[in-house]
C-alpha cells in the first residue's frame, strides 16, 4: 500500500489570535471541542483511519497542553513496525529564527524528512474539523502523476475571502491560487460558490524539497498558501482534489474553526438530530484522551416545596457532569461540569470543570475551563454589560476565559 511510503506533517504552531481568548493559554489545535475532544484529534484520527502511521506534529506556541494530550491520548503507534507520532519543536538547526511560516516550519525540519526517505508527504492543518480518507486523495495524486495535490471544497463565495481560493481547468489542474482574496473567483460555472483550499496537501517528497529550497532564501512570508503554491503552479503539475461524497454529488463537512463564531457554530452543528458531522460514526472513530470520570448524571434538586428535575435537551453531556435541578438546552458540556439548581444554560459550550451556581442564566456563551460562576449570574442576555467583563464576538457570543474569577 502507498500509505506505507507516506509521512504526515501536521502544522500545529499557529498563534490562533482570532480564537482568543480560547488560545490565551493553549495552542489552537489543543482547544477543546465537542465535549471530549481537542481540535487536533480530528486530523490525527483521519491519519489513523487512513492507515497513515508515521506522523510528525510541528508545534511552536503554548504547546504544553498539546504535548500532554498527545502523550496521554495518542501513544498507540508501534515503533517496532516503523510507526510513530513525534513532535518537531523549533531547534534552530538551520538558523536562529523560530518558525517563520508554514513552509519554513517544514524547511527547518528537512534534515529529519530526508532521513525518513518517504515517497509522499502529506502537509495537514491541526485545527480543522472534518473526516477525510487521505487514501482517496493519494490515489488521485498518483493517477494524475501530480507533483502537488491540494484538497479543495466548494464554499459559499461571499464567505470564501477568509480562505485560499483555487482556480482549476476542466481536468482540475490548478491555474490560479490566491490567499484570502477580496473578490473570490467563481468555481467554474457556479457563480454562487468558490473553490477553497482545505489546508490539506500531498507532495511528491523530492518536489517538496525543491519548493522549500526555492522559497527559503527569498523575501517572502514562507507560507504555503501565499508563496509556495502560487510559485509552483506554472512550473509543476499541481492539481485540485474535490472533497465530495464518494458518489461525487454531496459536498462533505469541513470547518476551519479559526474564529470564536466559527468555533461556536461548529459545536452547535453537532447537536442536530442528523448532524452533517456525526461523532457516532462507527466506521470512522474519533480517538481522544479521556480521564477516568464517573457517568454523567441528571438529578432532582431542591426542597420538597421547590423540587426541580435536571433536564437536558438536544445537548452533548460528557462524563462526570452533573445537572442538578437545572435546564440545559442545545449545549455542549465537557467533563466534570456541575450545573446547580434553577440555572438555565442554552446554546452554550461549557468546558471542563466549570461550576455554574444556582439560578444562573447562560445563553450563547463559551465558558472556558475551571470557571466558577457565582449564584444568580447572567451571561449572554445583556451585550453591553457582557462587554464590560468579557470578550464578545461579532455575532454576540460571550467568551469567559479559563479560570477567570467572577
Amino acid at each position: 500500500m502507498e500509505t506505507k511510503k507516506t509521512l504526515a506533517l501536521i502544522l500545529a504552531g499557529g498563534v490562533g489570535s482570532r480564537l482568543y481568548p480560547l488560545t490565551k493559554d493553549r495552542a489552537k489545535p489543543a482547544v477543546p471541542f465537542g465535549g471530549i475532544y481537542r481540535l487536533i484529534d480530528f486530523t490525527l484520527s483521519n491519519c489513523a483511519n487512513s492507515n497513515i502511521r508515521r506522523i510528525c506534529i510541528i508545534p511552536q506556541y503554548k504547546s504544553l497542553s498539546l504535548d500532554r494530550h498527545i502523550r496521554l491520548g495518542w501513544n498507540v503507534f508501534n515503533p517496532d513496525l516503523g510507526e510513530y507520532i513525534i513532535s518537531l519543536h523549533p531547534q534552530q538547526r538551520i538558523g536562529e529564527q523560530w518558525y517563520r511560516g508554514t513552509a519554513d516550519a517544514i524547511y527547518q525540519n528537512i534534515y529529519f524528512l530526508e532521513r525518513e526517505k518517504q515517497s509522499y508527504i502529506f502537509v495537514l492543518s491541526g485545527d480543522h474539523v472534518y473526516k477525510m480518507n487521505y487514501n482517496l486523495m493519494l490515489k488521485a495524486h498518483i493517477e494524475k502523476n501530480a507533483d502537488l495535490t491540494v484538497a479543495t471544497i466548494p464554499f459559499e463565495r461571499k464567505k470564501a475571502s477568509q480562505f485560499g481560493v483555487v482556480e482549476v481547468d476542466d481536468s482540475y489542474r490548478i491555474t490560479g491560487f490566491e490567499e484570502k482574496p477580496k473578490n473570490p473567483k467563481a468555481f467554474l460555472s457556479d457563480q454562487s460558490s468558490a473553490l477553497v483550499s482545505m489546508g490539506v496537501y500531498v507532495f511528491k517528497t523530492n518536489i517538496l524539497y525543491e519548493a522549500l529550497h526555492n522559497d527559503a532564501w527569498k523575501d517572502t512570508e514562507h507560507d504555503f498558501g501565499r508563496d509556495v503554491i502560487p510559485m509552483m503552479i506554472s512550473n509543476y503539475r499541481v492539481f485540485g482534489f474535490i472533497f465530495r461524497e464518494e458518489d461525487n454529488k454531496q459536498v462533505k463537512y469541513w470547518r476551519d474553526v479559526g474564529t470564536v463564531d466559527a468555533y461556536w457554530e461548529a459545536n452547535m452543528d453537532l447537536l442536530s438530530v442528523k448532524p452533517a458531522f456525526s461523532l457516532y460514526d462507527e466506521e470512522w472513530p474519533i480517538r481522544t484522551y479521556q480521564g477516568q470520570y464517573p457517568p454523567a448524571k441528571l438529578v432532582v434538586s431542591g426542597e420538597s416545596s421547590e423540587m426541580r428535575a435536571g433536564l437536558a435537551q438536544d445537548s452533548l453531556i460528557s462524563s462526570g457532569s452533573v445537572i442538578s435541578g437545572a435546564r440545559v438546552n442545545r449545549s455542549v458540556l465537557s467533563p466534570n461540569v456541575y450545573i446547580h439548581r434553577g440555572s438555565e444554560v442554552e446554546e452554550s459550550v461549557i468546558l471542563d470543570g466549570v461550576d455554574i451556581g444556582r439560578y444562573c442564566k447562560i445563553k450563547r456563551a463559551i465558558i472556558d475551563k475551571e470557571v466558577k460562576i457565582p449564584q444568580g449570574t447572567t451571561i449572554g442576555l445583556n451585550p453591553e454589560e457582557d462587554r464590560k467583563r468579557f470578550f464578545v464576538s461579532d455575532t454576540g457570543i460571550v467568551v469567559v476565559p479559563k479560570e477567570m474569577s467572577l
